[in-house]
């Protein structure tokens, strides 16, 4: 989306800071109670600049059944929403029981995974319930402001494929977009000729769905279905790689564990 397009800009950071200044902005009901307390928290804490408010509080369309959503930025910011996510006077993980709620709101869209793996995929993430409404509340970890990782980066799309690959690096998979280390193992299906060769040669997957960012560690099996492209960039990420875009609507990106 070209920038000059974009009609209105919402800031996480400042609706944060907003609602810590002006609580009166939001109703009465117990979720905005929670935000309120995890707000002030994040004040507290001097995390205020690296964390911010994002989904139907951040547009205004928030009602008593909202989930809460944050986003922070780089390294600093996604220490302090750890150590968010551990007061557990403000967020439950989620366990016991309310795993099948967990599972079913992200097996509707992650087909393929058995419920085990999913949930071990799932726990690596910054999600629980909140302490007072019990809502769902989660942190989708960003790039820090002037991350240069993919500047000077062009791919350009030559197929289809799905895999099993070992994720080899996951030290940048635990930002969005996510970038891990791959090697091929097995092609189960492609639209190119002779996947095998281009599979000796994928070396990365590249992913801007946020909901694969920081579910794989080094080591870890997994089962992907994306775009294959070709990766020219100024550094080591040249090469060939498999890509998850939300950019269609017409197609299903995974990356399922698998063991």
């Amino acid at each position: 989306m070209p920038r000059e397009d974009i009609v209105t800009h919402y800031s996480c950071r400042q609706t944060l800071a907003s609602l810590h200044q002006t609580p009166g902005l939001l109703d009465q009901t117990a979720v905005s109670e929670d935000l309120l307390a995890i707000i002030n928290w994040i004040v507290a804490a001097g995390a205020a600049d690296v964390i911010g408010v994002t989904g139907s509080f951040l547009v205004g369309a928030c009602n008593a059944r909202s989930d809460i959503d944050l986003v922070c930025y780089g390294p600093r910011g996604y220490e302090a929403a750890r150590a968010l996510f551990a007061e557990r006077a403000l967020i439950h993980p989620y366990e016991g029981e309310t795993l099948t709620r967990l599972y079913v709101r992200r097996a509707k869209y992650m087909l393929g995974g058995s419920f085990d793996a999913l949930m071990r995929q799932e726990a690596r993430k910054l999600q629980g319930l909140t302490a007072g409404a019990g809502a769902h509340i989660n942190c989708e970890p960003l790039r820090a402001d002037g991350d240069k990782t993919f500047a000077g980066v062009v791919a350009k799309e030559v197929g289809a494929i799905s895999v099993l690959a070992r994720i080899t690096d996951h030290s940048e998979g635990l930002v969005t977009p996510a970038l891990y280390g791959i090697e091929v193992d097995t092609v189960t299906e492609s639209t190119v000729d002779e996947p095998s060769v281009f599979a000796r040669r994928i070396t990365h997957l590249r992913s801007y769905l946020g909901a694969y960012t920081g579910a794989f560690r080094t080591g870890d099996i997994v089962y992907l279905s994306g775009r294959l492209v070709h990766i020219q960039g100024p550094d080591a990420h040249s090469g060939f790689g498999i890509e998850l875009t939300p950019w269609s609507a017409a197609e299903s990106f995974l990356a399922n564990l698998t063991r």
